[in-house]
């Protein structure tokens, strides 16, 4: 069940969005996603419209919207492959009829995910917390 993100929600949120952080950025080193939890914790997830999916009774992954920017989405390493990224994405395009997002070029296996999910690269630009490449990719096109 996807619904809006409650404030009881934040540990899972936070616990999810680290552990997959680093599973999907091994490129990046780990120190700096542990660095960033505050920030995503007191300043990114309050100021975005955030969504989770929920399975018995647990949070297993969630977007987070700012505007039409998908500024984050993540599963639980444990629970990927199993569509749930797909029914965030879906969820999500029905909150909003253009979509954009930023994906690291070396991660490959997200961007083939977003790419399978209808977006298209228009862009692309240095992430300036880490120096790397990284696409900018959106659904209206």
């Amino acid at each position: 069940m996807i619904r809006p993100f409650q404030h009881q929600d934040t540990q899972q949120v936070l616990d999810i969005w680290l552990d997959a952080s680093i599973k999907a950025h091994d490129f990046v080193k780990a120190s700096f996603w542990r660095d960033q939890l505050d920030n995503m914790r007191d300043l990114y997830l309050p100021n975005a419209e955030t969504y989770v999916y929920e399975q018995a009774g647990k949070v297993v992954g969630f977007y987070a919207l700012s505007e039409k920017h998908i500024a984050a989405i993540f599963v639980d390493p444990a629970c990927q492959g199993q569509g749930i990224g797909k029914q965030l994405i879906a969820h999500a395009k029905q909150q909003r009829s253009i979509l954009t997002l930023a994906v690291y070029k070396q991660n490959v296996a997200s961007y083939q995910f977003y790419l399978s999910q209808g977006f298209s690269v228009v862009g692309e630009q240095i992430e300036q917390h880490t120096g790397l490449l990284e696409y900018t990719m959106s659904t209206g096109i």
